[in-house]
Parts: C-alpha cells; structure tokens; sequence
C-alpha cells in the first residue's frame, strides 16, 4: 500500500479511536512525521500520563512501553511492534540484580530507565540519560548499585567522585560500538565541527567528545549553538530533527553504521496495523506494576 494511503488511514483511525501516536527520536522520519509528540523515552512516557488520551501508541522499544504503562496503569498502550525489544536492559536480569543487592546491602540501586520492569521493580530509583547525575546525588547512600550500562554509570563515576560505584556490565550496542579510532577518522574528515556524544558511549569517545548529553540535551545544544557543524555521536534517528530545527546547519553521523535495528522495526504500515487491532497491548502484572512505579516516582520527586 502507498505510504500517502497509509498515512490517510492513519488520520481517519487515529480520529475514530482518540489515540496518541509517541515516537522516540530514533524512529524512521516517516515515523516521527507521524507522531504526535517526539522526544527522549521517559519524557515522552511522562506525557502520556498528562494527556488527555487514552489509547497510547508508543513507537519505540518494549521498556518505553512498559515505562509509559507503568506512569499510565488505567490507559491502553500499544507497542506496534512486539519483537522491538532493547538489548541493554535484556541484559540485567532481576536474579543478577537480587545477588548484587545481597553482596551490597548498602547500596542503593540506581536503574536506568533503559532496563526491564522486573529490574525497576528492585530498585531504589530509576534515572534516565539527562538526569542521572542529578538522581544520584540527590541519594544519602554512598554506594550506588547502578544498572545496566556500565558506560552511563561510568560517566556518572566520573563526575560523582565522592560515591562508590558497583556498574554492572550491560552496554547498548550501537554506542558500544563506537570507537576511539571513529572519532579520529571523523575529525580528520569534518575538522571544523564540534563532536557531540551520548554517555551510552565508550570513555575513550566521551573524553574525545565537545559536548556529553542525552539525545533531547545534544538536539538542545546544537540548536543553541552558535557554531555551525556537527558530529552526531548517538543513533543516526536524530538526524530528522536535528536537520528539521535547523536548517542552516550541517551534521555528519560520528559512524555511518550507528543504527538501532529495534527502534528501525516501526513502519508506518505496522503503525496503522497496531492500531487497527489493538496490538500490542502492554499489560503488567499488578503486584510487579506497584513495585516498580515507586522509583519511577521517586525520580518525578527530584
């Protein structure tokens, strides 16, 4: 079908069923031109707890789902795609995350809201990219149990001196990936732009970075800025809006392989598919929803 089609179908749909379309920076442009509202994963979760709607259709990965469900219990969310998984947080298991409670007794778990509701559910309180250094500070406990991205949680080490970090070994690939070399090769090629990376990244490429932030932070940043080209060290989804807002201004991918496969599984076909039959719908058990509401809101606290 047409994607001019799809998209009326989308529009007559949307208007029968009152649904809210979410999508997350690193969704297909056709994607984030259909949406309602883009933005960085918790923050587009919180709105869906402020909208009027609800029938929620968050195009993203399964955790953002869960995280918009869990903020939202009494509305339907849907997850156009079921197999739009994120394989940092499948990599934190809530048995791993009991046993490093066990051996640390008085630390505090600090989970990135990139992680399972099982993992959510045992831990003191969530942060996101943007404010985790904020989330951890605001903690009496010295030691910090910070779970899954050990990149995250060494950049937060870095500028948090004063606490003790235990980092489990979880990494989000595509960040993962990239190297030292990748920064050197790019510079070489735009050496006249400012490198702007996600935390998600390696030490080696952050301490190579002119600016370490979360993806709404680095969209902030280069549209502040005065300068007028940019490298771009985090999913190349960032590129829509980032051209979109400023169109005056250049931007080069920091690799030309810096692509989640999930977040590209969303098509507007899938999209207008979720919607006709209600899929997939994020249901959590109740017991599971409760316990790991709680440092979800006790991050919306500080």
């Amino acid at each position: 079908m047409p994607e001019e089609t799809l998209t009326t179908k989308l529009k007559r749909i949307k208007e029968e069923t009152g649904a809210c379309i979410l999508a997350h920076y690193y969704q297909i442009p056709e994607i984030q031109q259909a949406a309602d509202h883009i933005g960085d994963s918790f923050a587009l979760s919180k709105l869906a707890s402020e909208l009027p709607n609800e029938l929620i259709v968050f195009c993203g990965v399964d955790f953002m789902a869960e995280s918009a469900k869990l903020l939202s219990p009494d509305k339907t969310v849907l997850l156009p795609v079921r197999s739009a998984g994120c394989p940092m947080a499948d990599m934190a298991s809530a048995k791993e995350v009991k046993n490093l409670k066990q051996r640390h007794p008085e630390a505090a778990v600090v989970s990135y809201v990139n992680s399972t509701t099982e993992v959510k559910a045992l831990s003191h309180i969530c942060c996101t990219s943007s404010n985790a250094l904020k989330v951890i500070r605001s903690l009496p406990h010295k030691q910090i149990i910070f779970v899954p991205d050990k990149n995250l949680g060494s950049y937060a080490a870095e500028q948090i001196p004063e606490k003790e970090f235990i980092l489990f070994d979880g990494y989000c690939p595509p960040h993962e990936d990239v190297m030292a070399i990748d920064v050197k090769l790019a510079r070489e090629k735009h050496p006249d732009s400012l490198l702007l990376v996600h935390p998600e990244c390696r030490r080696e490429v952050r301490e190579m970075a002119d600016f370490i932030g979360s993806t709404a932070q680095i969209i902030k940043y280069a549209g502040q800025s005065e300068h007028g080209s940019f490298i771009i060290g985090t999913e190349e989804g960032i590129l829509h809006p980032l051209k979109g807002q400023n169109p005056g201004k250049t931007f080069h991918m920091l690799t030309g392989n810096f692509i989640c496969p999930n977040m590209k599984k969303t098509t507007l076909g899938e999209l207008v598919y979720s919607l006709e039959n209600m899929h997939f719908r994020i249901e959590i058990d109740a017991s599971l929803a409760k316990a790991a509401r709680k440092p979800l809101e006790r991050m919306l606290e500080v």
